[in-house]
């Protein structure tokens, strides 16, 4: 009796089972960026967005996003929402179909991806997924405030 097979579909199996429950424990949680963005202009962040900051503006929401992506609807609501009731805040939605450039020089490989910059125009943090709103809130607070 050969049994190759069997390990060989087992092991995938399991592979696959592992894969699939680290993308889902990753997605939605926001990660602080150490690094700075592809561009040296101090404001990088707002002209990929192509919104220049208000006197009030503290903080973009860039939220890169696909035309068939429903978690993209539902982070756009999320951040909508998040921005109407939080001075200083900004969201600008960006379709990648329409701006893919916006995605490579942030080097985005899903969406939805959003991208927080402060007002210089470098980055906070990164959420790919819908994000979790007070894991979010919590981690723009600093920023906020200042």
């Amino acid at each position: 009796m050969n049994t190759t097979g069997l390990w060989v579909v087992l092991g995938v199996l399991v592979v696959a089972t592992v894969a699939g429950l680290v993308l889902r424990a990753r997605s939605g949680r926001v990660r602080t960026s150490a690094r700075p963005t592809g561009r040296s202009a101090p404001t990088a962040g707002w002209s990929l967005a192509g919104h220049a900051p208000a006197d009030d503006d503290r903080v973009l929401l860039l939220q890169v996003s696909s035309p068939v992506c429903t978690p993209c609807r539902q982070t756009a609501a999320l951040l909508d929402d998040l921005s109407t009731t939080t001075p200083g805040l900004v969201h600008v939605e960006v379709d990648v179909a329409d701006r893919p450039e916006v995605a490579s020089e942030l080097g985005i490989m899903r969406t939805p991806t959003v991208v927080a910059f402060d007002r210089s125009g470098a980055e906070l943090l990164r959420v790919s997924g819908v994000p979790r709103r007070p894991d979010l809130e919590a981690a723009l607070a600093p920023a906020l405030s200042a």
